[in-house]
């Protein structure tokens, strides 16, 4: 644009506008005229349809074929139901409802659920879910009730036989034996939190329900061998029986529990207070005493569960499981559990956890499969990181009922599982994939199936 013969003058000197002939100063933003010689003023520069101080349009960027496209299985936000949205509006204004009325056990059950979420239930809108009526209760946080309200439970609920409180830290001696003379007819109680019962509350509570049941407590520490001793000789009817977390379970609660064989049903001795205080002969031999009628049995995060328990206390007295929960038991070997699925005669199991056993792999899932696979609907592997991708599919090919599934910190887990279960595994609703690193956020989905767990995964 410059001639070579005229170079442009230096920035701050004077000049003359070819157009205009006006005077001004030279910038480095100044435009020679066209044609030249000569330069223009930032006027006529601007006016010829050249403006210096104009600044460049930002390239125009593609949008990515991901972004464009769309999903409606992802991203279609369905209309809440009616039902649902009356829900949450009572929840929200539960403190200004003076009745519920005949709105059904399934709504009721729902608006507890809700209550549960930010811990409003109290002693003052609890009573909305009381009736004489009442047969079976079920609430999901008590935290909030004290034990006058505890109490006021069983006063305006004389008729329940059964009932489940759910985090009832407050629940004291008082309330036991306000329950002892209060519900004469109760048969099954399931309880969360019951930390501050002491032993001689719990024995007379026994004492006074003869016909009890089901007794399922968690996280109960004074809960001794003195109790267990009372619950068993008072309730010779119990056939369900969960003593989760309990802080002083031992052998000599075994000891206790044979006398109940042949009638219990549903077992739960999981995590004690002491991982190692339950001995792998003390359970061998209390299996063969009460394993002939067990349908669940959970021994989760004893140490001395091992493959002996498996072979001489599982196999050959316990045929009747459809339950079967052995999650951190550590001393399982992947060669012993696939032998005793490979050899057990019990009948197929509907829900399995084995999880957080990491020697468990290849041969421990052909195995299970093969023993179960047809009928299995709850599978949780979580934590057999050495499981190949060539055992794992067998669980899309093999088991068609599938309705949950954990395979969390399974390395071999990808998107091409994932997509293999959601095709041939048409009940499947729930998939947990925690520490998958090879599932990644294009994972496939599918209408009414939770995937959990994905990394990157974006949140709708």
């Amino acid at each position: 644009m410059w001639k070579d013969d005229l170079p442009k003058p230096p920035v701050g000197s004077f000049e003359t506008c070819v157009r205009c002939q006006k005077q001004f100063t030279m910038t480095k933003y100044t435009v020679a005229a066209n044609p030249p010689p000569g330069y223009l003023c930032h006027p006529c520069a601007k006016s010829s349809g050249s403006d210096p101080f104009k600044k460049p349009a930002a390239p125009r960027k593609r949008k990515p074929a991901t972004d464009k496209r769309n999903a409606p299985t992802l991203d279609e936000r369905r209309l809440p139901s009616l039902a649902s949205i009356c829900i949450e509006v009572i929840s929200k204004h539960i403190d200004d409802v003076e009745a519920l009325g005949d709105i059904g056990a399934m709504n009721l059950d729902e608006i507890a659920k809700a209550l549960a979420k930010n811990r409003s239930l109290n002693a003052e809108n609890a009573t909305l879910f009381y009736s004489v009526e009442n047969e079976h209760l079920i609430l999901y946080d008590v935290t909030n009730l004290t034990p006058p309200a505890l109490c006021t439970l069983a006063s305006l609920n004389p008729n329940l036989t059964n009932l489940r409180l759910d985090f009832c830290g407050h629940m004291d001696d008082s309330v036991v034996g306000a329950w002892a003379a209060g519900l004469p007819q109760l048969k099954r109680v399931e309880l969360l939190g019951p930390f501050l019962v002491r032993a001689p509350a719990w024995q007379a509570f026994f004492r006074a329900h003869p016909d009890l049941e089901g007794f399922l407590i968690t996280q109960s520490p004074r809960f001794d061998v003195e109790c267990m001793r009372a619950l068993v000789q008072s309730c010779p009817n119990l056939r369900e029986l969960r003593l989760k977390e309990v802080g002083q379970l031992s052998d000599e609660f075994l000891v206790e529990l044979k006398t109940l064989g042949r009638q219990l049903t549903y077992l739960d001795l999981s995590y004690p207070g002491n991982a190692e205080a339950i001995h792998e002969s003390a359970l061998i031999d209390f299996l063969a005493h009460v394993g002939s009628s067990l349908e669940h049995l959970d021994l989760s995060g004893i140490t001395n569960v091992t493959d002996g328990v498996l072979f001489r206390g599982v196999k050959p007295h316990v045929l009747k499981l459809d339950t079967l929960i052995l999650a951190n038991t550590t001393q399982l070997t992947d060669a012993g559990v696939a032998e005793f699925f490979g050899t057990w005669q019990g009948a197929p199991l509907s829900k399995v956890d084995l999880a957080r056993n990491p020697d468990l792999s290849d041969a421990a899932l052909v195995a299970l499969i093969q023993h179960s696979g047809e009928n299995l609907a709850e599978l949780n592997i979580n934590g057999w990181k050495g499981v190949s991708e060539d055992a794992l599919k067998h669980i899309p090919k093999s088991v068609p009922n599938l309705n949950k599934l954990d395979v969390g910190f399974c390395r071999s887990v990808d998107n091409f599982l994932i997509k293999d279960i959601l095709e041939r595994c048409p009940h499947v609703q729930e998939i947990k994939v925690w520490g998958c690193q090879r599932v990644s956020e294009h994972c496939p989905r599918q209408r009414g199936v939770k995937i959990h767990g994905i990394e990157s995964a974006r949140i709708f």
